[in-house]
């Protein structure tokens, strides 16, 4: 089962003192209580056949704050949370629960929330990932999932298999790399 739910908060109000409790609400319940009902679902046919594969995705905002508005991050975090608790639960039974955080894909919700066109979201994604030459597409996403929910994953559980080329475990601003390369060849020089 693949849960792959998603709403913003009300936009014009990104700081937590102009939001109303309805607007988080909103969020909330889109996102995890339609998540939790889609996987409490998918558990009552998966237990009796002690085995089956739940799989949720968000954007990277579940791992990083400040990446959108409050009531999305606060909800991609449940899930995760939700996602470890039912691997656990479940893992009993044979079935395997994961989650799919990804980035910069230029999906109508993201362009939107940003207010401009696919091929610039692209272009500004492809400017600030680590992995370079490749445009990152919702069929990345898909493949990782498939991998998932395949055999080649069946002791695969619990696990947030970031599929954002790297950004998550790595700020470029610290470049180190560059900094040593250009004080050894300064030292050489």
């Amino acid at each position: 089962m693949f849960n792959n739910a998603g709403v913003l908060a009300d936009t014009s109000k990104p700081r937590i003192m102009d939001m109303d409790k309805k607007d988080i609400e909103c969020v909330l319940g889109v996102n995890v209580i339609g998540t939790f009902s889609c996987m409490k679902h998918a558990a009552r046919v998966m237990v009796p056949q002690k085995a089956g594969s739940i799989i949720s995705t968000s954007g990277l905002t579940s791992h990083l704050g400040g990446m959108a508005t409050h009531g999305y991050s606060c909800s991609k975090h449940a899930i995760i949370g939700l996602t470890r608790n039912l691997a656990v639960e479940l893992g009993q039974f044979g079935i395997r629960v994961n989650f799919v955080p990804s980035f910069g894909i230029a999906t109508s919700m993201s362009t939107d929330f940003i207010g401009i066109e696919r091929e610039v979201f692209e272009h500004l994604m492809n400017g600030v990932a680590n992995l370079k030459g490749v445009t990152h597409k919702a069929k990345d996403v898909a493949y990782a999932a498939l991998y998932l929910a395949s055999d080649e994953a069946k002791y695969v559980s619990g696990q947030n298999m970031h599929v954002d080329g790297g950004l998550s475990y790595a700020n470029d601003s610290f470049k180190m790399y560059q900094i040593i390369t250009k004080e050894n060849d300064r030292l050489q020089g």
